[in-house]
């Protein structure tokens, strides 16, 4: 199969973020792309949703899959199982993730097809803006913590905006459910030695709706460290 991507975006209150992140993946990746997978739940507004029914007007290859499974670990499992491209891109839609690095995602895939790429805030010419004090110290010592512990040189091991391959991850048996899914997606093709490299990327506040990660959660990013770096190869695989 020749190179194709699927885009995975949950979507929870998002509505001109959502759009925008719709629209500069679509000018900027026009052939690539051969869908987006929206994810929506319960929790959903209307608001949202009217969004993406204009959005699936306007875009013909918009999938709206409504999650089963909890949390943003369980939407993005179950789009992990419906995508379709020989590539999936896993972001967000509230402008946390830049749209515009999709680009450069892509052109890498190419040349390198078996890798994971996947973006940093912690290198030059990333950075943060509107991050929480306190969170950017506790992320800073984490990330140095866990690149040890897997004998990695990756520095942002927790930030979900990643292209995968397809055939890997739908290969692979995920467990989280929370955030620390995120976590998960890097740890556990790391323990499979697949490659994995980073490239740079400013993070900058959303501007619209509220965070679904209260910060209580932050601290079961340990267990996932923890359970995967002692976990046998033949339970990472399905």
């Amino acid at each position: 199969m020749s190179h194709s991507v699927s885009i995975i975006l949950p979507v929870i209150n998002e509505t001109f973020s959502l759009k925008e992140t719709v629209d500069i993946l679509e000018t900027e990746n026009k052939g690539d792309i051969l869908e987006h997978i929206i994810v929506v739940c319960g929790k959903t507004t209307p608001e949202s949703r009217a969004v993406i029914a204009e959005l699936q007007k306007q875009y013909s290859h918009i999938m709206l899959h409504e999650q089963k499974l909890k949390f943003l670990g369980g939407a993005v499992r179950e789009a992990f199982d419906l995508a379709k491209g020989t590539h999936t891109v896993m972001m967000a839609s509230d402008l946390e993730t830049d749209p515009h690095l999709i680009k450069d995602f892509i052109a890498l895939s190419k040349k390198e097809p078996e890798i994971i790429i996947t973006a940093t805030r912690w290198k030059t010419k990333g950075g943060f803006a509107g991050y929480n004090p306190l969170k950017l110290a506790f992320n800073w010592v984490f990330q140095k913590m866990f690149s040890i512990m897997y004998w990695t040189s990756l520095s942002d091991m927790t930030y979900g905006f990643r292209i995968f391959p397809t055939k890997l991850i739908q290969s692979i048996r995920w467990e989280e459910l929370r955030h620390p899914f995120l976590f998960e997606t890097v740890l556990k093709p790391l323990r499979l030695g697949v490659k994995v490299i980073e490239i740079p990327t400013r993070w900058e506040a959303r501007k619209e709706g509220e965070s679904q990660n209260p910060f209580h959660v932050n601290f079961l990013y340990f267990r996932t460290g923890f359970k995967i770096r002692f976990m046998s190869r033949g339970r990472i695989r399905k």
